[in-house]
């Protein structure tokens, strides 16, 4: 068995190129990468869910592992604070909202955050914006495929 490189091991500034699936508790697919093209991501920028980028450092290419990622390390928790009714008097004239649908709120801030339709009734609407997976424990099989340096522009964009 001869030596790894250490620039075949995962660590900050890398770009990591991952087979994966993700899956919930129950077994249900929710992602996978596409056949054949693995997820290419910038190791320590917070590009992909806290849990699975820290349980990926140290690993070497080639490796498989499966990973169990809780919603604190995940998309978080499931925040009631983010369950909002909203009056249909403000909704865009005309907009017909139907359960699953996705809104674009905007705060105070000025940002805009996806938000999904999740009851209707004939006087308002009530919208979730948490991320529909806040609250879902993850379970990820990963394979690395490959690992290299990072260019000078994806270091300083924060991503690939």
């Amino acid at each position: 068995m001869g030596q790894v490189m250490t620039d075949q091991i995962i660590q900050e500034n890398l770009v990591v190129s991952l087979h994966y699936t993700l899956k919930d508790a129950d077994g249900t697919m929710i992602d996978q990468s596409p056949e054949g093209e693995p997820l290419e991501y910038l190791h320590g920028h917070q590009n992909i869910v806290p849990g699975l980028e820290k349980e990926l450092t140290g690993a070497s290419v080639g490796s498989e592992k499966s990973v169990v990622v809780s919603p604190a390390e995940g998309y978080g928790e499931k925040e009631e604070s983010m369950v909002l009714t909203v009056p249909r008097s403000q909704l865009p004239e005309g907009m017909e909202p139907e359960i699953g649908m996705v809104l674009g709120l905007e705060t105070d801030e000025g940002h805009t955050v996806p938000a999904r339709v999740i009851e209707t009734s004939p006087e308002q609407v009530i919208l979730d914006a948490n991320h529909e997976l806040a609250g879902v424990t993850l379970h990820f099989d990963v394979k690395v495929a490959s690992v290299r340096a990072a260019t000078e522009e994806e270091l300083t964009q924060g991503h690939v």
